[in-house]
């Protein structure tokens, strides 16, 4: 498994019957994890005193119930360049807070990656593609470590969510190129143009819409797209890397997705789960798959 361990702003606290509490900054949330299946008890003083908690309802969704949190925030994570990375938190629907804190170890992964290829070649442009990019964690680790991206999501309220990050973490004049559009329409497009990418990163939802109603289902859909974006990858690529938080999408399934659509590159893949360690139990905390592929 690979361990997001580095974070001093984030901490999962404790772990019991289907929920998480964890430290975002200064301030403590508890909320719902259908992976908590284990009875640890909740026994700590976080439990009972948290700034807010998400109830799930029993006919789907939920509501936060708020007690002292501000309406947002900022949390930072440094990178092992050292370069910082900020964060402004929003607690939202479906219980997110706008983040996702164990993609860090992927950010980890990849921002060395780019680095130690411009230290080889200085005057090297490398070009990463961020597919579902949500609120931009993987496109400012990507643009922190000297690449230049283009962050594609369907949601526009999204994007500009990740402009604002950009901005928190000085890095508003980067080369980043900010697109709302449909991820796989998105890529037909560039293959037809004849673009290529020497990164690619995709972190499919397990459901969701594009901007004009379009339906994805990742079970159904990823496969098509990672082989529609073998078409825009560089012949000798940087790394790809995949994440999914479908249980039914272990970490060998997507290692042979991956392989199979890339077999006529030099690379090998490599995929696991990526998980959070639980402060108080010792536990790690899975938090769904990723394959890296790199030469």
């Amino acid at each position: 498994m690979w361990i997001a361990d580095r974070w001093k702003d984030y901490e999962v606290i404790d772990t019991a019957t289907g929920e998480k509490v964890e430290r975002w900054g200064d301030y403590i949330l508890r909320r719902p994890d259908p992976q908590v299946i284990w009875n640890t008890g909740k026994k700590g003083y976080e439990w009972k005193h948290t700034n807010a908690t998400y109830h799930r309802s029993a006919k789907g969704g939920g509501d936060w119930e708020f007690f002292d949190l501000p309406n947002e925030w900022e949390i930072s994570y440094e990178l092992p360049s050292s370069k910082k990375l900020t964060f402004r938190l929003k607690p939202f629907k479906f219980k997110h807070t706008g983040l996702f804190p164990e993609q860090a170890t992927n950010w980890d992964w990849f921002s060395e990656k780019i680095e130690n290829a411009k230290k080889e070649n200085p005057e090297r442009e490398i070009n990463v593609l961020n597919l579902f990019a949500y609120t931009g964690g993987a496109t400012l680790a990507a643009a922190a470590a000297g690449a230049k991206v283009t962050h594609v999501d369907a949601s526009k309220g999204m994007v500009n969510w990740a402009k604002e990050n950009a901005e928190c973490s000085g890095l508003k004049d980067a080369p980043i190129r900010w697109l709302v559009d449909d991820c796989l329409k998105f890529v037909e497009r560039e293959a037809r143009r004849g673009h290529k990418y020497d990164a690619i990163i995709m972190d499919p939802p397990s459901y969701g819409r594009g901007p004009k109603g379009e339906i994805w289902k990742i079970e159904d859909s990823v496969y098509d797209l990672i082989q529609k974006t073998e078409a825009i990858l560089a012949d000798e690529p940087l790394f790809f890397l995949v994440n999914s938080y479908t249980t039914g999408l272990q970490p060998a399934v997507m290692s042979y997705m991956v392989e199979t659509v890339l077999k006529n590159h030099k690379g090998k893949c490599d995929s696991a789960e990526i998980g959070l360690p639980v402060t108080k139990s010792g536990l790690v905390l899975p938090e769904g798959a990723s394959c890296r592929y790199c030469i």
